[in-house]
């Protein structure tokens, strides 16, 4: 990444932005911004359009929706999307208002408003009540002849009656006195037949936005371009009484001899270029191939890594997947994985290829390691004949425990390499002495636990030298700035951690042998429960039951054994690995001032 610094009259900072967004290869620094009353109305803008977006996916789900004739352009589409959904919106509430009401209403039958209001008025005043049907009896005898009492309606268990009795008086019986109608369920039924036909006319509109959606996406690309332009004209220090304004700008190494053939012709502006410092707040692009890709998804959930340090995602993808298939330890459900992988293939978005391809890595990973673990389905392949030639090689319980413990040494010396050449590529191989003798130490002890076990034998002194000199380097040399002697207090401190942090981190790796023991047992269960409840059933009912209980049960068991292996080698990855390999993370991303266009 190349550092540029800009000086120039203000009057020509928009001339010169414009001419920068038209290269389009600069990231302008706009730290400290703030929004004034126009960036905020295009925030909110930007904001519903990506409503608009979901609200679109939504409509695509509906069964029967059929896209309407596209608007001409796409600002005329969203205002006029914008305007439906707020009265869609609105005419929701009242539909379900009119229709609660015109269900009340339908109790008292088809009558006269005018009429009731003239009876009022020359004296006759119908109040409405209702009761429970069991309490209608008591209400006539309380009332007697005194007071008429006309039953209109039963329903749900009550009676709803008129009394022809003076308005607010006293009545001699306990009832629910209800508010005079106003309207009829008739009356109210035309009026949501009204509001239907409004409502059909609005999602005509939206019918035709949605035709629109790519006219609309590109209007709010344009309203994203002006307020990225906003906000870099609204950057920058001002100098000398506001008469020059000194901005900041990044570009890649592979694009800055464009950037200074443009800056070398323009005129009015002083530049300066130059290598950018640990101190400063580099933007970072991600250059991955093929196969490490997918992953950048995996790390985008984090934090990118600081400018200057060592792109991780190349280094944690494949343990991820690995991890993820452990997890996952069925090869029927890694296979699952693979189908659906191709099924989402078939979105043409950037964003959904890269997710198809890390769920085909994942569904790769799960199909072997589910094969390893003899899992198909909850199916244990050491009981099937065609594979009883390899029973013995399928992995046990005591193996996956083992070796869920042994990858996890296995990332955690990994981290600890790659923190090494990291801390003496960017500071110099002395800054890396400390981490290089907790290295030594951790290497000797294990070869000394383990190497005797396969065959490779030693001599101890080879053992006791190696972890010898990674004990002086860890305690009198990890920091190479202060007195060797000075150093060994906090050499001993770094010791208690190291041994405390390393046992809590390898015993984070047992999350890989639980999830897989876990989810295996459960597939079994479903497998017992399906077969096991239907063995007394008639063949047809038991086969259609059966294949109920295991489509029910192994879709649960897919959906949590899933998501236990998206986020456990998460976690793994975020806390033991990037702790160990020393990650640094920034939030900036590399986004040049672009037309939209481009």
């Amino acid at each position: 990444m190349s550092k540029y610094t800009f000086v120039l009259y203000h009057e020509r900072q928009k001339e010169f932005l414009a001419a920068l967004q038209e290269l389009g290869l600069v990231d302008i620094t706009t730290t400290g911004w703030e929004a004034n009353g126009e960036e905020r109305a295009m925030l909110a803008e930007l904001e519903q359009h990506r409503a608009a977006k979901s609200c679109f996916a939504e409509l695509a789900k509906e069964e029967g929706f059929e896209p309407g004739e596209p608007f001409s352009d796409g600002e005329e589409a969203f205002r006029q999307y914008l305007q439906a959904s707020a009265a869609i919106e609105e005419l929701k509430g009242r539909l379900e208002k009119a229709r609660r009401e015109a269900d009340e209403l339908a109790v008292w039958g088809d009558f006269s408003p005018e009429a009731v209001k003239k009876l009022a008025e020359d004296g006759v005043v119908l109040r409405f009540f209702s009761v429970y049907d069991s309490e209608f009896a008591a209400v006539r005898r309380a009332a007697g002849d005194a007071i008429i009492v006309e039953p209109v309606a039963e329903r749900e268990g009550r009676t709803y009656f008129v009394v022809v009795a003076p308005d607010g008086g006293e009545i001699p019986f306990d009832a629910q006195e209800q508010k005079a109608p106003e309207t009829t369920a008739a009356g109210k039924r035309r009026e949501i037949a009204a509001m239907e036909a409004q409502m059909d006319e609005l999602r005509a509109v939206m019918a035709r936005a949605y035709a629109s959606r790519d006219a609309i996406e590109a209007h709010g690309e344009r309203l994203r371009e002006r307020l990225d332009f906003s906000r870099a004209a609204g950057s920058g220090r001002r100098e000398v009484e506001n008469r020059l304004v000194i901005m900041e700008g990044w570009a890649t190494q592979e694009t800055s001899a464009r950037v200074d053939e443009l800056l070398e012709g323009y005129p009015d502006v002083v530049y300066f270029k130059e290598k950018p410092t640990p101190q400063d707040d580099t933007p970072v692009v991600l250059k991955n191939n093929r196969f490490v890709n997918p992953f950048e998804v995996i790390g985008q959930f984090y934090a990118l890594p600081k400018y200057g340090t060592m792109d991780l995602t190349a280094f944690f993808g494949p343990f991820y997947m690995i991890f993820f298939g452990f997890c996952l330890g069925d090869a029927g459900y890694g296979l699952i994985l693979v189908l659906a992988s191709f099924f989402l293939r078939r979105k043409k978005t950037t964003a959904m290829k890269q997710i198809a391809n890390l769920t085909l890595l994942c569904g790769l990973a799960s199909v072997l390691f589910g094969f390893l673990a003899g899992s198909f389905f909850g199916v244990q392949l050491a009981g099937v004949k065609m594979f009883a030639g390899i029973r013995e090689k399928f992995f046990d319980t005591d193996m996956l425990f083992t070796l869920s413990l042994g990858l996890g040494l296995v990332q955690i010396i990994f981290a600890l390499v790659l923190n090494i050449v990291n801390v003496s590529r960017r500071f110099g191989f002395k800054y890396s002495l400390g981490t290089l003798g907790w290295l030594m130490i951790l290497v000797g002890g294990l070869g000394m636990m383990f190497l005797p076990g396969v065959g490779i034998v030693l001599p101890s002194p080879v053992y006791y030298i190696v972890m010898g000199v990674g004990a002086v380097l860890m305690l009198f040399l990890h920091n190479p700035e202060k007195n060797p002697l000075v150093n060994f207090g906090s050499g001993l401190w770094n010791t208690y951690n190291n041994v405390t942090g390393l046992l809590g981190d390898v015993l984070s790796y047992i999350r890989l042998f639980a999830l897989c023991l876990s989810g295996g047992t459960l597939a079994l269960v479903f497998n017992d429960l399906a077969f096991g409840l239907t063995a007394d059933m008639p063949v047809v009912v038991s086969q259609i039951v059966a294949i109920i209980i295991l489509l029910f049960g192994h879709s649960i068991n897919l959906f949590m054994s899933a998501l236990g292996a998206f986020v456990h080698p998460m976690r793994l990855t975020f806390v033991e690995f990037y702790k160990n390999a020393g990650f640094e993370s920034t939030q900036r991303e590399f986004s040049p001032l672009r037309k939209a266009e481009k």
